[in-house]
């Protein structure tokens, strides 16, 4: 999927960011593009995925030597040094001999004449303070692909709705955000579970909320979801069978705990007290629709909130927020006070008591369900 269509100018370019599939996508359309222009049989692909700094300074070696290698039949050249992961600050990036052949090397390519060839460098990680790349952006085009939690969940939204108008589809804001819950904000996974879906509805032009509930890959963290949600809608039989299923998971996988199925609780029960303050101070409404909710939500000035995003609602998903906000309307403030006090009994009984640790769960939450 291309997600940006002019390619670079500038002779040299280095793609590089925390998402991969974003990294790789991009670059692959650069390097199909500048190979159409230039019309030459040479061009190179080199791997530069290393285990040491040996490997890397045979690397740098290889694509200074392709650089510098006319194309045989004529024409332009391209190099592509593929998948780096030595621009970073990690054991090998930060060699001594690695991090003086990348300065000697920008600082060369600086003066180098480009006419007829072009270099194409796309990484994971990069270290923006070392000289290398520094004495790279005075004369290379740079593409950061990277973005901050805030920004994640934006553009993978964005992504999903742009794959499925792709091809031929249509799902609304809250849907492709109850994707994003579902699936996670992985954007190679959100490509895939978009063309799950397409060719799930068929020929139907919307994907629904039920068609992301029967077709999408659930993550870990929106499994552990169910519980709370349970909790949320005061469902107590829901929420007895959901408490039942959990405890045998916890059986089959050591990885799991009745503790943190207590925090699960504890992060639910936060997050609607949270929501019954933003409604008291009047920053959201709590009959709104989403589009207003997530509107309300973004309006926040961040220096009312803070930096920890357990606590911040703004660095939250807005899908899981809303639906939460449906949830806080169910229980009064005083309730959740008092679920916040039966959560912190139950885990000094699950810490420090010799009771079943599935009675505890359950007692305390048919206390809080209870009216």
């Amino acid at each position: 999927m291309s997600l940006e269509s002019k390619s670079p100018s500038e002779p040299v370019c280095l793609v590089f960011g925390d998402e991969d599939f974003l990294v790789r996508d991009r670059a692959k359309q650069i390097y199909e593009s500048w190979c159409s222009i230039a019309e030459g049989m040479d061009h190179e692909v080199i791997d530069a995925s290393v285990r040491n700094s040996e490997e890397a300074l045979e690397i740098l070696s290889k694509v200074n030597e392709a650089l510098q290698t006319l194309p045989f039949f004529g024409g332009n050249k391209v190099v592509w040094l593929r998948g780096v992961n030595f621009f970073g600050d990690d054991r090998v990036g930060s060699s001594a001999a690695v991090k003086d052949r990348l300065v000697e090397l920008a600082k060369s390519w600086e003066a180098f004449d480009w006419q007829g060839v072009q270099l194409l460098m796309s990484a994971a990680k990069v270290d923006k303070r070392k000289s290398f790349f520094k004495t790279l952006k005075k004369f290379a085009k740079v593409e950061d692909k990277s973005f901050s939690d805030k920004e994640r969940g934006g553009r993978a939204a964005m992504l999903v709705r742009e794959r499925l108008t792709e091809l031929g589809k249509d799902i609304s804001p809250h849907v492709a955000d109850e994707l994003i819950l579902f699936s996670g904000s992985n954007l190679q996974q959100l490509y895939t579970e978009s063309d799950k879906l397409a060719s799930y509805i068929g020929e139907r032009n919307e994907v629904t909320r039920q068609d992301v509930h029967e077709i999408a890959t659930r993550t870990k963290q929106s499994k552990a979801f169910a519980l709370g949600d349970a909790l949320g809608e005061r469902n107590l039989p829901k929420l007895l069978r959901v408490l039942d299923e959990e405890l045998w998971e916890v059986k089959l996988d050591s990885k799991k705990s009745p503790i943190a199925l207590l925090y699960g609780l504890i992060s639910k029960v936060r997050t609607m007290i949270f929501l019954r303050e933003m409604i008291r101070l009047k920053w959201i409404s709590s009959s709104s629709g989403y589009p207003q909710f997530k509107s309300q939500l973004e309006a926040i000035e961040d220096d009312h909130l803070p930096d920890d995003r357990k606590f911040n609602p703004k660095l939250m998903h807005p899908y899981m927020l809303f639906n939460a906000l449906g949830h806080a309307r169910r229980y009064s403030e005083i309730e959740l006070t008092r679920a916040m006090d039966i959560l912190l009994n139950c885990n000094r009984q699950l810490v420090s008591s010799s009771a079943e640790n599935g009675l505890v769960l359950q007692q305390a939450l048919v206390q809080i369900v209870s009216k």
